[in-house]
C-alpha cells in the first residue's frame, strides 16, 4: 500500500540543563578541570510507529507536553530524531506557527516573493501565484504594508494562504484553527478538504478534538511521548476524553 508519510520507532531525546548559567571565567574552570553540567534526560517521543495514505488526514491529539508539536517538528526536519526513521514524500509545507520566517520591515508582498524563494519558486511563479494569495488572506488593502502593522489575524490569514498555495503532498498543521476568525476557519478547513480531494495529506494536531474527529481520517493519541492509542478518529477522540484527570 502507498504511503505519504511513514514514521518507524521515532524517539527524540532532549538534555535539559538544571543548573544556573555560568560566567566565562567559571566555564572556562570547568572544562580546563574537564566537568560537565549535569543534564536531565527527556524523553519528548518514544518509539513512535504509523503511516499515512495519499489522501488521508490524520489527527494528533493529546495534553499539553504530550509531544505532539516535537513529532511535527521532527516531520519537518526542523529536529532530528534521536533514533527511528521518518520517510515523507513529496513537497512538506509546514503551518506549525503561521507568519514565522516573515520579515516585519517588508511588506507582504515581498514576504510573499521571499517565502516563495524559499519554497524553490522562481520570481515570475511566484507572480502568477501572488493576486490568488492576496485574494485568500483578504489583504488587498494592506499587501504594501509592512508586516510590523499586520494584526495576528492578518499574520495567520496570510500564511495559511501561502502555505497552501504553493503545491504541497503533505501539509503539517498545528493549531492553525487557534487563530482568526470563525469565517477564516471555515475557509481554513474548505481549503484543506479540497487538498484531501487532490490526494494531498495532512497531519493535524489541534486541542479542538471536535474538529479533529469531523475533520481527520484516523488519529494517534500521545501521552507522555507514547502513541497510546491509534485508529480511526471518533474512537481515538474518546480514549482521549476518557483520560483520568
Amino acid at each position: 500500500m502507498p504511503f505519504a508519510v511513514r514514521v518507524e520507532d521515532l524517539t527524540m531525546e532532549f538534555r535539559l540543563v538544571r543548573e544556573r548559567n555560568l560566567s566565562l571565567k567559571e566555564a572556562v574552570v570547568r572544562f580546563l578541570r574537564g566537568e560537565r553540567q549535569k543534564a536531565e534526560r527527556f524523553l519528548a517521543l518514544r518509539d513512535i510507529s504509523f503511516e499515512v495514505a495519499p489522501g488521508e488526514a490524520l489527527g494528533i491529539i493529546g495534553r499539553n507536553g504530550s509531544g505532539k508539536t516535537t513529532l511535527l517538528r521532527l516531520l519537518a526536519g526542523v529536529l532530528f530524531p534521536t533514533r527511528g526513521r521518518i520517510d515523507v514524500q513529496g513537497r512538506v509545507t509546514t503551518m506549525i506557527d503561521l507568519g514565522a520566517g516573515f520579515n516585519p520591515e517588508l511588506s507582504g508582498e515581498e514576504n510573499i516573493f521571499l517565502a516563495g524563494a524559499l519554497y524553490g519558486f522562481s520570481r515570475r511563479e511566484m507572480r502568477d501565484k501572488l493576486d490568488r494569495i492576496v485574494a485568500f488572506a483578504e489583504l488587498e488593502r494592506f499587501i504594501q504594508v509592512p508586516l510590523k502593522n499586520y494584526s495576528a489575524g492578518m499574520n495567520a490569514r496570510l500564511g495559511f494562504a501561502l502555505a497552501t498555495d504553493v503545491d504541497p503532498d503533505v501539509l503539517l498543521v498545528d493549531e492553525v484553527m487557534s487563530v482568526g476568525d470563525d469565517s477564516f476557519q471555515t475557509r481554513c478547513i474548505e481549503r484543506m478538504n479540497a487538498f484531501r480531494e487532490q490526494g494531498k495529506t495532512i497531519l493535524f494536531v489541534s486541542h479542538d478534538i471536535g474538529k479533529v474527529e469531523s475533520f481527520c481520517d484516523r488519529a494517534v493519541l500521545l501521552d507522555r511521548g507514547a502513541a497510546i492509542a491509534m485508529g480511526d478518529a471518533a474512537s481515538v477522540v474518546a480514549r482521549y476524553r476518557g483520560l483520568p484527570g
